[in-house]
């Protein structure tokens, strides 16, 4: 299995995210190594955020199951449940279906570090259940169709 080079990696930062709910997301930065080595079945993203930031809006997806493993630092996984702390070594899973939102949030006061692997379905739906966005399917052919809950687009 050929080696991927993470220098030569498609890079990723910020937030694609309409106004205001990019905010919390503008630090995050990442690396595609799934797209690295020419992968299709699924994604492996390498995220790594900076203090005080968040990995997305809390959110499920419809079609799509979704695994993060932190390799470094400190993160604060949200969901319906709660706040639970996740160090490096811990790992969540979110099933695809359920409605169960989940982000990571950095508050600690260092760079921390998540691979997050996910599949690659056209079907997937983003629901973000604490605000007014959702994404419409097909974002795997193109660019993310963020809209409001009603189907309005921003």
């Amino acid at each position: 299995m050929p080696k991927i080079d993470k220098a030569n990696a498609p890079k990723g930062a910020g937030s694609r995210y309409p106004a205001p709910f990019n905010e919390p997301c503008k630090g995050r930065t990442w690396l595609r190594l799934a797209d690295a080595a020419g992968l299709t079945q699924f994604g492996v993203n390498l995220v790594r955020l900076a203090p005080g930031v968040w990995s997305s809006q809390r959110h499920w997806h419809t079609h799509e199951d979704e695994f993060a493993y932190v390799l470094d630092g400190e993160f604060v996984l949200m969901t319906d449940e709660g706040e639970q702390t996740l160090h490096a070594g811990d790992c969540a899973g979110f099933k695809a279906g359920d409605p169960n939102g989940h982000c990571f949030q950095n508050r600690s006061n260092r760079d921390a570090l998540i691979l997050v692997v996910g599949s690659r379905n056209n079907e997937d739906r983003g629901e973000y259940p604490d605000i007014d966005l959702a994404c419409a399917a097909g974002r795997y052919s193109g660019k993310a169709d963020f809209r409001h809950k009603d189907g309005t687009p921003y």
